[in-house]
């Protein structure tokens, strides 16, 4: 393994350690307000954002932002090339900056929780898809890239075919999260089938049945959605008896990447694996922190799926 991977391995169990865990989300969940949370946070690695941000969407924002600033800290120290195994794990803060974009018709940072999150050099198209001033731009400029085409340019296709494109891009290129990413292609479709009734677009529904196989994106109910679905996501969704429940899947979901994550970052072998596994943990801190806030933010009442994840 070459010194570049062995120093990216070893900045990613470093960085993993000094986040706060779950006890250290659960004493801020228990805060009696934001105020306090966010005065405890200061003692965290999410300072960096944190510091002066006001209101839950703000706070919630900044944890995301302070979580991308270290990963891309954590891809400066992988050796040439290994930043665009990142490039996957953290295209959701390309399609956030693409929702805040389409919700705000002056521009990304305009009437929302906080500016666009930047991407440097982990970013697919953004500084693209920014320039872009009508939808049908902006899906012309989706197209042009490694997003694909949406198949439409609403902004719910646009939105609902970005995200497909990030599972597809994740299965494909990062090895170690292709579980993962499966996962999250069935909790995606089934959302969008059967609790908000749309049919997929055509390049979405095409990913799904790479991803899920040809029966279940098809599916005329959901209990034929579930039938249908390859072994892993299938058990994700195994005690989800409607729809409506798919939020117990999620937190579900977070639970695997976090255990996977654990198992790939105590791996002796410095390397991809290592890398994966720290971004996995990273990533279910701030999910699980996101979440702490909102907690405190009710006073200090823990929410059932905050609970059910830490």
């Amino acid at each position: 393994m070459s010194a570049g991977w062995v120093a990216g391995a070893v900045r990613a169990r470093a960085m993993a350690d000094r986040y706060p865990g779950a006890a250290g989300a659960r004493e801020i969940a228990m805060c009696p307000s934001l105020d306090e949370a966010l005065r405890r946070l200061a003692g965290t690695p999410y300072v960096r954002y944190t510091r002066e941000t006001a209101g839950l969407a703000g706070a919630q924002h900044a944890v995301a932002a302070t979580l991308l600033w270290h990963l891309r800290v954590l891809a400066g120290w992988l050796p040439r090339g290994g930043a665009r195994l990142l490039v996957p794990l953290v295209s959701g803060f390309e399609v956030a900056n693409v929702v805040a974009r389409l919700a705000s018709p002056n521009g990304p940072g305009t009437g929302t929780a906080g500016p666009p999150y930047r991407l440097g050099a982990l970013e697919t198209a953004w500084r693209r898809l920014a320039e872009t001033g009508t939808p049908a731009e902006l899906r012309a400029a989706l197209a042009a890239s490694a997003w694909g085409d949406p198949g439409g340019d609403t902004p719910w296709a646009m939105v609902t075919g970005m995200r497909m494109a990030a599972v597809r891009r994740t299965a494909l290129n990062v090895p170690q999260a292709r579980k993962w990413a499966v996962a999250r292609a069935a909790l995606l479709t089934a959302r969008e089938l059967f609790v908000h009734a749309r049919s997929l677009p055509e390049p979405v529904r095409r990913d799904a049945a790479r991803l899920l196989g040809g029966r279940a994106p098809d599916a005329a109910s959901y209990r034929e959605f579930r039938e249908g679905l390859p072994g892993s996501a299938r058990r994700l969704l195994a005690d989800v008896e409607e729809p409506a429940g798919l939020w117990r899947a999620e937190v579900r979901w977070w639970r695997v990447v976090r255990d996977d994550g654990v198992a790939l970052l105590r791996d002796g072998s410095p390397g991809p694996g290592v890398v994966v596994g720290a971004v996995a943990l990273l990533s279910v801190d701030a999910w699980r922190m996101r979440a702490a806030l909102e907690s405190a933010a009710r006073g200090g009442s823990l929410g059932e799926a905050f609970d059910a994840l830490a």
